[in-house]
């Protein structure tokens, strides 16, 4: 004869269990959200191409688009940071390239890293980075200037989205901040 659990027993049990899956729903939110927001473009995630996933050739419309480069640098970070250019128009399709300058002006090596989105949000899953300098970590010397691409294309998918078919104008925004040696870049 098997011995029967109280009530009291069963719900401490199922409390327990609630618990541990609350737990691990925890640790497992951070990467689950990042994976949505690469694969629908949420909240202004860019697409980063995938050269084996890739047509052989690239569909370029007639249709252009303008997209607009935004530059900000965290206080913390001794750099100053903008966009070569503005402001450009593209061919959707088109493979294009934009320069970004960044400067340090403190007397010693800086590490920073940037994060990146573009609006209007719908345009996300359609602006593909194909190389940028956000995909790793850059160090600039004391008073050292650089010039970093970034080479991109808005996937012809947008047109047939009506989210997002009408959209005229996408801003690429990136914003630079330091990194903390003592931490994990994430």
């Amino acid at each position: 004869m098997t011995p029967r659990l109280s009530p009291n027993a069963k719900t401490a049990g199922l409390a327990s269990l609630l618990a541990l899956a609350m737990v691990g729903l925890g640790f497992a939110a951070v990467p689950l959200y990042d994976l949505f927001c690469r694969v629908t473009g949420f909240g202004g995630t860019t697409q980063v191409y995938d050269e084996r996933a890739a047509a052989a050739e690239p569909i370029v419309l007639t249709r252009t688009v303008s997209v607009r480069f935004d530059a900000n640098v965290s206080p913390k970070l001794p750099w100053s940071f903008r966009p070569e250019h503005p402001r450009d128009t593209v061919s959707i399709g088109a493979r294009d390239m934009a320069i970004f300058i960044a400067e340090n002006h403190s007397p010693s090596p800086v590490k920073g890293t940037a994060s990146f989105n573009v609006t209007p949000d719908a345009a996300g899953r359609y602006f593909t980075k194909i190389q940028c300098f956000c995909f790793t970590e850059q160090v600039l010397e004391p008073g050292q200037q650089m010039r970093m691409p970034v080479l991109f294309f808005v996937d012809p998918a947008i047109v047939d989205d009506p989210d997002a078919r009408d959209i005229q104008e996408i801003t690429l925004s990136y914003t630079f901040h330091p990194v903390d040696e003592g931490k994990k870049a994430s």
